[in-house]
């Protein structure tokens, strides 16, 4: 099991990794899976763009890509983040940096473990699965 944070076209800066870490794990815990290797790379909007491009034939800006690697319980992929459309969410929904950003985290953990926001009632699912695990880091975070 590795949880990793990787920096692609942007400057490294500091999220708490150490316990963003041990939230993952617990709220992967909370499914009854267990963590396998996850790669966390924060980009910028440009080079995220490219990915889109090239892996899903989609040409436009977003804030995360998930590749999903899981096999049977144990929970691995890489998720792409970018940080620039992180930092325009946090302003729009009137959040700080760090919990736009862990909202994203979370967003592309729980697409591992199985839940999609295709449809309304998907997304209605997806959002109350965030808010249950973003009530985890706020109390680790104590």
């Amino acid at each position: 099991m590795n949880i990793l944070f990787f920096y692609e076209d942007i400057e490294h800066f500091d999220f708490g990794s150490e316990s963003c870490k041990n939230w993952i794990l617990k709220c992967i815990d909370n499914y009854n899976k267990v963590a396998g290797d996850l790669n966390f790379i924060f980009t910028s909007d440009n080079y995220l763009v490219e990915i889109n491009k090239q892996y899903l034939n989609h040409d436009y800006y977003t804030d995360i890509i998930t590749f999903d690697y899981c096999v049977e319980n144990t929970i691995s992929g890489d998720i792409y983040i970018s940080v620039d459309r992180v930092r325009e969410n946090a302003i729009e929904y009137k959040q700080t940096f760090n919990q736009e950003l862990h909202r994203v985290i979370i967003h592309g953990v729980l697409h591992l473990l199985g839940l999609n926001d295709h449809s309304e009632s998907d997304k209605l699912t997806m959002r109350q699965a965030e808010n249950n695990c973003l009530k985890i880091i706020n109390l680790l975070e104590r």
